[in-house]
């Protein structure tokens, strides 16, 4: 198990309930092979809308990988990272998410990178390790001495309204 970095693991988490929320309950795949063909082809012809989320969903399905432990270790850095290392690592299959491969490394290498980081971590969740940010586990080592008194007021504030001066 290897730690990425939060972002990713946020984005992961955002493209899952993005499927599903497409998908819907029950799921309609005609609707969701719309949806994707529709992302597809707006990408292909250079535009689609520049979001980290967006993109990823419209490669998610289309993409596989060649190298994941170098996919793995692209993913400790959201910000900083080598596009053209990563599009190396993997392909898209079909002639139109080919076509959609080639523009975004074109036009928006960055985001095309945390985008094909965020869909290897989505189709891959057993290889990487997600921090558990839950209520529960954010208040573990919490001893509530943090916590201020919000009825007391202060000596400095408490002075500014002395009228005796004392």
């Amino acid at each position: 198990m290897r730690k990425v970095h939060p972002e990713f693991a946020y984005q992961s988490r955002e493209l899952e309930g993005q499927i599903e929320g497409i998908l819907g309950d029950p799921p309609d795949r005609q609707n969701y092979q719309r949806m994707v063909d529709a992302l597809v082809g707006e990408y292909a012809q250079g535009g689609g809308i520049e979001d980290v989320n967006m993109l990823a969903f419209a490669l998610v399905d289309h993409i596989e990988f060649s190298n994941p432990k170098g996919l793995l270790a692209e993913a400790e850095d959201y910000e900083f990272g080598d596009a053209a290392r990563v599009f190396a690592m993997a392909e898209c299959k079909g002639e139109e998410a080919g076509k959609m491969y080639a523009a975004i490394a074109e036009s928006m290498p960055d985001l095309a990178r945390q985008a094909i980081i965020t869909a290897f971590l989505h189709k891959n969740p057993r290889k990487w390790d997600d921090d558990d940010q839950s209520l529960d586990q954010l208040s573990a080592n919490d001893d509530g001495d943090d916590i201020d008194d919000e009825d007391a007021a202060s000596d400095d504030f408490a002075q500014m309204f002395d009228r005796d001066g004392e």
